[in-house]
């Protein structure tokens, strides 16, 4: 069990279909596994008065991201489409912050980076965080080496005291122990790993 107060935020990265499903485009194996987990946070965190707020990648169909634009990704999160969509099992109680929306890369829930130039724009979410007065990010999802990591990773240069809850994520494995890497780099960047 996490503990949440009015200061405390669960930020829930992308438990979409196309990860967490497993006819999605980017199955993340046993994504759809945490997807409890999740909403009994979401339930704990909503009765301590935390801010819930969840991640979306809202991909246009064509976009540098995708391996078939030159990117390393299969085609996922089309923004309209079933694969976008947040899982039906994700209790939904809070606002969404969509990345990638204009075919940047939305790896981190606070920044998109455009593909070729490597410019950065911000997201809404810290603004979002930042009005409510939070200091601590509990940061949940898919996946754990990739969006996850990358959330987390800004939530700390952010100065937000920031935990990952390994049982409430999953991990993509591009390559074999990106996981367990990411784990390691977080922990290095000060995030605490429960």
């Amino acid at each position: 069990m996490i503990e949440c107060d009015a200061r405390t935020a669960l930020v829930i990265v992308d438990v979409q279909n196309d990860f967490a499903d497993p006819s999605g485009g980017l199955y993340v194996s046993g994504g759809e596994v945490i997807i409890a987990g999740i909403n009994d946070e979401v339930e704990r965190a909503s009765a301590a008065g935390a801010l819930v707020v969840y991640t979306q990648d809202w991909h246009p169909p064509s976009t540098p991201h995708f391996a078939k634009d030159g990117g390393i990704w299969p085609v996922h999160c089309v923004h309209d489409t079933w694969g976008a969509e947040l899982h039906r099992e994700l209790t939904v109680a809070g606002e969404i912050v969509r990345k990638g929306v204009a075919g940047e890369d939305g790896y981190s829930g606070f920044t998109m980076r455009d593909a070729a130039t490597g410019h950065e724009v911000p997201t809404a979410l810290e603004p979002m965080l930042r009005s409510r007065g939070i200091e601590r990010v509990v940061v949940v999802g898919l996946a754990a080496d990739v969006c996850v990591k990358d959330t987390a990773l800004d939530a700390r240069a952010r100065g937000f005291a920031t935990l990952v809850p390994r049982d409430l994520t999953r991990g993509v494995d591009l390559a074999p122990g990106d996981t367990e890497r990411a784990f390691q780099t977080l922990t290095l960047a000060g995030a605490t790993i429960a």
